[in-house]
């Protein structure tokens, strides 16, 4: 049976297929990261920022009902959009889902080809966060 994580990063896949360049993925991306919720000025902690991200990018995270939630956000376009891709493949699962599911997602959608290094490097310490805090979820519960 195919979990939430799963289809989730499916229907962005799918997404992205439609769209013929990386110019209107790069659009995409920007379009997406503009309709983040802006956080609330107290969570622009330095507790909630993510070590390895160029720019600067605040992640939270919430636990309820056996489920993990997301909020983020980040003072660069691209790097919002590519939150806002991961905010939906990823919050609102369940931590097992989480940590089962491999991010096929960057692979298939040839991100780390066509992001540049830092952009890269901070894609992947966003990854490492959620299964951070998705490990951490499974070892309190």
């Amino acid at each position: 049976m195919i979990n939430e994580v799963q289809a989730a990063q499916d229907e962005v896949i799918a997404e992205f297929a439609f769209l013929e360049d990386w110019m209107d993925r790069y659009q995409y991306l920007i379009d997406l990261g503009r309709r983040l919720p802006p956080l609330a000025d107290s969570e622009l902690l330095e507790e909630n920022k993510i070590k390895g991200c160029q720019s600067q990018v605040w992640f939270v995270a919430e636990q309820h009902d056996g489920r993990l939630n997301f909020r983020a956000i980040s003072d660069a376009a691209i790097v919002s959009g590519l939150i806002a891709l991961l905010l939906r493949i990823y919050s609102g699962r369940r931590p097992q889902d989480i940590l089962d599911t491999p991010p096929a997602f960057v692979a298939e959608l040839n991100l780390e080809q066509h992001l540049s290094a830092t952009r890269s490097n901070g894609l992947s310490a966003m990854l490492k966060a959620i299964l951070s805090f998705a490990a951490e979820a499974l070892q309190e519960a």
